[in-house]
């Protein structure tokens, strides 16, 4: 093998390891982090967690960046160790599938089936068609399906161009000795685990394996140990993952290299003792790729089957190796490990932020309960409320700019904006309710009272933007535009409202029914109200831009206003919260 063989050698692996990426990262934003969740909510039996695991990392393509995303799962508290172990097992079963898709290159034949399933047959059909998928499609679906067949075709090229760089080494005698220092089961299990370990991808590892196949020089001897190190070696990016994580995560890890460490032990224990008592006649017969994907998955199934029923003893082990627990973070989900998978993220994001927003809530009438009767321990639930969402907001908000920083689908890149913008909003929400708590301890400081008639009118105000909250948040959480439209119409009663009463307010101290100091009080109350209600009608623009996919909003919004939609909601809401005629009686000292 001269140097510019192992200069095509390299490139071959290149350009497999970028064919891969590439389809995985396609396939993942295909999947627009549905089949996470559906991994995260589904996994409570062991064999739906198996199935499940291994339909994901089909899907994906990586064994590793399913367990990754599991280790992510149990850091946060949203999987239990042992839900973690049944899915870590599917994934081994997943990973097969890539060996499968690989062994067509070494097809052979001349019939119409086999010329149909060799790859340098139709992966130049797959190129052209992801190509112009790619370059012409406007929607990110399409685009992905492109990636996803460019990356295959880069893939399939990449695994030809090894076997043929490798193809002059069948009659080297260095190579042939080479590989059977390699059939020394130890030997061979080191060697695997190492290989897998440096470029971190099983699949691209036993790719490796199969494209050496092609020499004739591989044989069954020497490949099955070296496949059962690199099911281990695949550990490592799990492993690596954890530095930093909660000790559930930790464990999730050591149990993916305990089931590898045991499987790969166990399978070759049986396979050498039956070899020493039948004698396997194979054993010195050259493999082919079909043989190492055959092997790959009886290996995984049959581990799987075998160990799956001793879950909780391999539980027990991983918990004796790491003995202590952890206290759950309330921002765990915001695992950077999720950061793989953009689409599974912004849910996490929405998911704590749709938390954020009940906090305004649960703020907002601690609020005013206080107001109507002050009270210390109310006025503290609001000021940590208000500290905590500045703290969800500093988590989310970082946390979001990382996930920008990744390969975002227009749709996700979308979401992510609005969360940054809603957030902020949700923030400034409870620095509001702080603002109306500091009107309630005024209002107590300075004894102001305020009478019968201007409590009622205050009510009404403070009624519709209780209303406007809860359209807000459920809008939000629920992602639902038609709830979300409902918003701005109500923001413009409570603007009108808030008006009015300052008028009102005007009035009764030009007539001397109300005094400077609950002037003040007065004022302060309603504006903090109407600028809890303008941030509102903001979260509900930014879920309707999304929708919309047009990014002036107050233009839409001054369209909006022109509807009669619009129109039928703003009568409707002006009717529901109408002042009474009478404006006597107003603010109003009282002993």
């Amino acid at each position: 093998m001269n140097i510019f063989q192992i200069f095509q050698m390299c490139g071959g692996l290149a350009m497999f390891l970028y064919g891969m990426n590439v389809m995985g990262d396609a396939l993942k934003k295909l999947g627009g982090g549905k089949l996470e969740i559906i991994l995260e909510k589904l996994t409570s039996n062991k064999i739906m967690g198996v199935l499940l695991g291994a339909v994901v990392t089909a899907v994906i393509q990586s064994s590793s960046a399913t367990t990754v995303m599991v280790v992510g799962f149990v850091n946060s508290g949203i999987m239990k160790l042992t839900q973690s172990i049944g899915v870590m097992m599917g994934a081994n079963i997943g990973t097969t599938v890539t060996a499968w898709i690989l062994s067509l290159s070494g097809v052979q034949g001349d019939s119409l089936i086999a010329n149909i399933v060799k790859p340098e047959n139709f992966t130049p059909i797959l190129a052209l068609a992801g190509i112009i998928l790619l370059m012409a499609a406007k929607s990110d679906r399409n685009k992905n399906i492109g990636n996803i067949l460019l990356g295959f075709s880069v893939l399939m090229f990449g695994m030809d161009t090894m076997s043929l760089s490798v193809s002059g080494l069948k009659d080297s005698p260095s190579f042939a000795h080479m590989l059977i220092m390699f059939s020394n089961p130890v030997l061979g299990l080191i060697v695997g685990a190492v290989l897998t370990a440096i470029i971190q991808s099983s699949s691209a590892s036993v790719g490796i394996l199969q494209a050496l196949s092609a020499t004739g020089q591989i044989t069954f001897a020497t490949a099955v140990p070296i496949l059962m190190g690199q099911n281990i070696g695949t550990c490592i990016t799990a492993i690596i993952s954890c530095i930093g994580a909660s000790k559930n995560a930790k464990r999730a890890a050591v149990a993916n290299l305990y089931i590898k460490i045991i499987s790969a032990v166990m399978f070759l224990v049986v396979f050498y003792a039956l070899n020493a008592v039948i004698g396997f006649a194979f054993m010195n017969s050259p493999i082919s790729a079909l043989d190492i994907a055959i092997i790959h998955t009886l290996f995984n199934v049959v581990s799987t089957i075998v160990l799956l029923p001793f879950t909780k003893f391999i539980e027990k082990l991983v918990r004796l190796t790491i003995r202590e627990g952890a206290e759950k973070n309330t921002f765990s989900i915001l695992d950077e490990r999720f950061l793989q998978t953009p689409s599974f993220a912004v849910e996490q994001c929405m998911a704590l932020a749709t938390n954020m927003a009940y906090i305004v809530k649960d703020s907002f009438t601690l609020a005013q309960d206080c107001v109507a009767k002050y009270s210390e321990k109310n006025d503290k639930l609001v000021i940590e409320n208000e500290n905590m969402a500045d703290e969800y907001e500093d988590a989310l908000g970082a946390y979001l700019v990382k996930l920008s920083a990744q390969n975002l689908s227009k749709t996700d890149a979308q979401k992510v904006s609005i969360l940054l913008h809603s957030i902020s909003d949700f923030e400034k929400m409870t620095d509001y309710t702080s603002d109306l708590v500091f009107t309630a301890r005024e209002k107590r400081d300075k004894d102001v009272h305020f009478s019968e008639k201007a409590r009622q009118e205050i009510t009404i105000m403070v009624s519709a933007v209780g209303e406007i909250i809860d359209l807000t948040i459920n809008a939000f959480s629920s992602d639902d535009v038609k709830m979300a439209n409902k918003v701005e119409p109500l923001e413009d009663v409570i603007d009108r409202l808030r008006n009015d009463l300052k008028n009102r307010h005007i009035r009764r101290m030009q007539e001397g029914r109300c005094s400077v100091n609950q002037g003040f009080v007065f004022t302060d109350y309603i504006t903090s109200l109407e600028k809890i209600s303008d941030h509102c009608a903001n979260v509900a623009a930014a879920i309707i831009e999304l929708h919309d996919e047009n990014y002036d909003v107050h233009n839409v919004m001054s369209m909006r206003r022109d509807r009669d939609e619009y129109k039928e909601m703003y009568v409707s809401f002006s009717k529901k919260y109408a002042l009474p005629f009478s404006t006597s009686g107003g603010a109003k000292a009282e002993t």
